[in-house]
């Protein structure tokens, strides 16, 4: 009915290395990116229909989302433009978690 939609289409590519420290390390179920997070569920009937109204409208990726792809679907252009800076800011942070999780193995010893 005219309205425009905006649609952010997100996905990474990621090494079969990268995927083994996923998985090894269980990282899939990492949260990226959460719009609206739930502080109190509240209790009964009404907690149970607020939680299922937020979760309906929340916006969110998990390190899973990132590697099967997820479309993210915002209300304007603003919206948009923010979500997807924010997301570029988790992904940076997640790499490094990646480059971390690479170096495992062993002890280090280091001396100050």
């Amino acid at each position: 009915m005219g309205k425009v939609s905006f649609i952010l289409d997100v996905r990474a590519e990621l090494s079969d290395e990268e995927q083994e420290h996923i998985k090894k390390y269980k990282l899939g179920e990492t949260m990226l990116y959460e719009r609206d997070k739930v502080i109190d569920p509240g209790s009964g009937l009404l907690g149970a229909a607020s939680r299922f109204a937020l979760k309906a409208l929340n916006i969110s990726l998990s390190v899973n989302d990132l590697s099967k792809g997820k479309q993210i679907e915002c209300k304007d252009i603003v919206e948009m433009l923010a979500v997807e800076d924010q997301i570029k800011e988790a992904c940076k942070t997640f790499k490094a978690v990646l480059t971390a999780a690479s170096q495992f193995g062993g002890e280090e010893a280091l001396e100050y």
